[in-house]
């Protein structure tokens, strides 16, 4: 049981966090509201602020307790994968399924929970847009790494192919939104990969 006034008998934080994940990611960090939080919660507000400090701080919470559980999959198979192109390929793949996998809100919070937000809401915007640009810096350094062991051609534009696939994952994930299914979506891995640099170490 926790001393912090205002926090319920036997409140379990990461559980709260669980829920409160799919509250923001179905949807979206400006329409939640603190009453839909606390009620997924089981809670009250006072014990909200209690635990949490503010709806802003929550959602940061809820942002890092999604990138390691439901997001942590992208992070997994970049790391996994030998090389950049079946880095790319696993993660593609990966996302398919996970955007459209049943039990949560379709397609990836850190892209969809802040794209109706206002100026007033341009912190979570920014921080959103980091996690997303910090993604793509890990999978432009993979693919700098294999130019210079001759994986991929001297003369790759890595920052133009990280950003070509970057629009790729997030298109698929607003696609899933939309109720595009798996299958589909792994067409478009498929059709997407087709633009990987030609002549590749496999």
């Amino acid at each position: 049981m926790s001393g912090t006034p205002g926090r319920p008998r036997g409140f379990d934080r990461e559980a709260a966090l669980d829920r409160v994940v799919l509250e923001f990611w179905q949807h979206g960090y400006e329409a939640t509201s603190v009453a839909s939080l606390t009620a997924a919660m089981g809670i009250k507000p006072p014990s909200l602020y209690a635990a949490f400090g503010d709806k802003r701080k929550l959602f940061s919470e809820a942002i890092r307790r999604y990138g390691v559980t439901y997001g942590a999959v992208a992070g997994d198979v970049i790391t996994a994968a030998p090389d950049a192109r079946r880095a790319m390929e696993s993660l593609l793949y990966a996302l398919a399924a996970a955007y459209t996998e049943p039990g949560h809100p379709p397609g990836c919070m850190v892209i969809t929970a802040a794209v109706n937000c206002t100026s007033a809401s341009e912190e979570v915007k920014a921080e959103l847009r980091a996690i997303r640009e910090a993604s793509k810096a890990v999978m432009r350094a993979r693919i700098v790494a294999d130019t210079t062991t001759g994986r991929l051609p001297a003369d790759t534009d890595a920052d133009g192919l990280a950003t070509y696939y970057a629009a790729v994952v997030q298109g698929m994930s607003t696609q899933a939104v939309d109720g595009v299914d798996r299958a589909t979506l792994e067409r478009v891995a498929a059709l997407a990969m087709r633009c990987w640099p030609q002549g590749t170490a496999t």
